[in-house]
């Protein structure tokens, strides 16, 4: 006799199970990954030490790689290549204990774009700890490496007084600087052009933004006595528990842009924002900016506010750090 499916409301106690069952997969996954990461390390140490003192040489690495493949052929992923990256795993973060155990919470693929790619400590440490928070998978953490997030992180964005007031971490949570080569836009757009393809491309936008921004609306409605207005794109900020109001500008920043948004800005918390919630934040994304003209708009601004430039090719790596450098250079020389 033929079972006949018929569809009905799940029972309550369903959806508690499929939790416990996806919450113990993924805690089988993190410890398999750690044990997995943990023989790499030991692996990497034996034949580091081995070539420090002379004993192993390419050759009875490659004679290991062979032993391991032909003494038990189920075991994958031990190539002397994979060999040679085990070592450079360990000796890349051996000095450091804090990198060693959160190298362990990533996959190998991302360990071994990391410790590839990126050249300081600091850095390392950087997208370690991005991916292991955000839960980027390979395409993410390489399109965050090919779009300088590190460097572009250290680069704070010039914020109005009574933002730095409301909260420390606000100039953390937004950039200077945001890239957006993966719109595909032309060089000249219009601001139509802008959200729309914003929009087509929320989930990559996004990424760029920070997972804790939460998407509400394009052309989100505000309504202020008998008139309609529209904001460009709605974000609500999880870790800063305020809503994001964002206003797209393709041509550069003008101090009377500021005007609008303050608008909006009063319009959410009188109207939208939620007793629990922070003050709202906005964000003007515009083409150019020169930011001696965006710190005198702002200096007197009673908003929270920033201004921030936006581009569509992937950032010149080296003039980045040249500017960090300079940052770094002018805070170390600032009188105590």
């Amino acid at each position: 006799m033929t079972r006949i499916s018929i569809a009905a409301q799940p029972i309550p106690e369903f959806g508690e199970i499929l939790r416990h069952i996806q919450s113990a997969r993924q805690q089988i996954f993190a410890h398999a990954n750690t044990a997995l990461m943990t023989l790499y390390w030991q692996v990497g140490k034996i034949v580091s030490e081995k070539v420090e003192r002379e004993v192993w040489g390419k050759g009875v690495v490659r004679d290991l790689a062979d032993y391991i493949a032909q003494t038990d052929p189920s075991i994958k992923g031990f190539s002397d290549k994979n060999l040679w990256r085990m070592k450079q795993f360990y000796e890349t973060y051996r000095a450091d204990e804090k990198l060693a155990a959160l190298v362990r919470e990533i996959p190998w693929t991302h360990n071994t774009i990391i410790f590839s790619r990126c050249k300081t400590p600091e850095e390392r440490a950087f997208y370690l700890q991005l991916t292991a928070t955000d839960k980027l998978n390979k395409r993410e953490l390489e399109r965050q490496i090919d779009a300088s997030q590190f460097e572009r992180s250290t680069i704070s964005p010039i914020l109005s007084p009574v933002a730095r007031e409301l909260d420390p971490r606000i100039g953390q949570a937004f950039k200077d600087q945001y890239v957006l080569e993966f719109l595909g836009l032309p060089d000249t757009h219009s601001e139509s052009d802008l959200q729309k393809a914003l929009t087509q491309h929320m989930k990559t936008f996004v990424l760029e933004l920070g997972k804790d921004f939460l998407f509400m609306g394009e052309e989100y409605r505000l309504q202020v006595g008998n008139q309609d207005f529209y904001i460009d794109l709605l974000f609500y900020h999880r870790g800063l528990s305020a809503l994001v109001a964002f206003e797209l500008k393709i041509g550069k920043f003008s101090p009377e842009h500021i005007g609008q948004l303050n608008f909006y800005l009063e319009a959410l918390d009188r109207d939208v924002k939620k007793q629990h919630e922070n003050p709202s934040i906005g964000v003007l994304l515009c083409r150019d900016k020169d930011d001696e003209v965006v710190e005198y708009a702002l200096s007197r601004n009673l908003s929270p506010t920033l201004i921030a430039q936006y581009q569509l090719q992937l950032p010149d790596k080296k003039l980045l750090q040249a500017k960090m450098h300079e940052l770094y250079a002018s805070v170390l020389h600032q009188p105590q």
